[in-house]
């Protein structure tokens, strides 16, 4: 029980990356808050969790929503100690110049702002506990090796890394761990989204083609790196961007 009598909040956990990490954090001992736009998605898996985990309707765009948020959990299972910044969202595959200015705002409010609004939210509840916290950012090889027709969506990335390594030198005298996770492209919801065609087979190949291990990430692949990052094995870990990636930013 790597995470056992642990407080973990992950945002986006209704599917996909979120989802799986909630998951494994539940089966390695943590209380999990299950945060989600998607109420009914949240509900369900924290369902199939079980006592252990609770379910948040969150737009982690809005300040207040994530500050409800984390008092919830507190409220539910004591101070937090993690959190998985995991909630993203990309414009689709297509010329730069395409995306207008209402899309460029949404792709950075959901993977940037978000960000913010976390570390003004939990900071100081770490602080005022003196017991330090962990806070994991899932960025993505589109920060550090990006693809065409993904300009606005990779410096978004880019800026979670960075974000990642600011936060982690400053907080690190309050023994507050600050990690990222670049994952290559994975068989999520926004898959379509970030290759600009059909999800069939022909067309997936060309991607897989681009990673040398020869498969997209799967969910369990950010689970079990989350996991390492948050739990006490990692403790000397902070500003650290793993890239679970297949080899494809080599």
């Amino acid at each position: 029980m790597r995470l056992e009598n642990k407080t973990a909040l992950v945002t986006g956990a209704a599917s996909g990356f979120g989802k799986a990490i909630a998951e494994r954090f539940a089966a390695e001992g943590a209380r999990v808050a299950v945060v989600d736009i998607n109420a009914e998605g949240a509900k369900a898996v924290a369902g199939a969790i079980g006592d252990h985990a609770i379910a948040l309707t969150c737009d982690v765009a809005k300040a207040d929503d994530i500050n409800r948020a984390v008092a919830a959990t507190a409220d539910a299972f004591g101070e937090v100690g993690i959190v998985i910044n995991n909630a993203g969202w990309s414009h689709k595959n297509q010329p730069l110049l395409d995306v207008d200015e209402e899309t460029f705002r949404k792709v950075y409010d959901i993977n940037v702002l978000s960000i913010f609004h976390m570390t003004k939210a939990i900071v100081p509840r770490w602080r005022a506990a003196g017991k330090g916290g962990v806070m994991i950012n899932v960025g993505s090889t589109a920060g550090i090796r990006p693809r065409p027709g993904l300009s606005w969506y990779n410096s978004s990335k880019g800026a979670v890394h960075m974000m990642t390594k600011s936060l982690a030198i400053e907080l690190a005298p309050d023994k507050i761990r600050v990690n990222a996770l670049a994952p290559v492209m994975g068989a999520t919801a926004l898959l379509e989204t970030f290759m600009g065609m059909p999800d069939t087979p022909e067309n997936r190949a060309k991607f897989i083609a681009t990673v040398p291990l020869g498969r997209l990430s799967e969910p369990k692949d950010l689970a079990n790196a989350a996991l390492y990052l948050a739990s006490d094995e990692a403790e000397l870990l902070t500003g650290v961007v793993l890239e679970v990636d297949g080899g494809r930013t080599i």
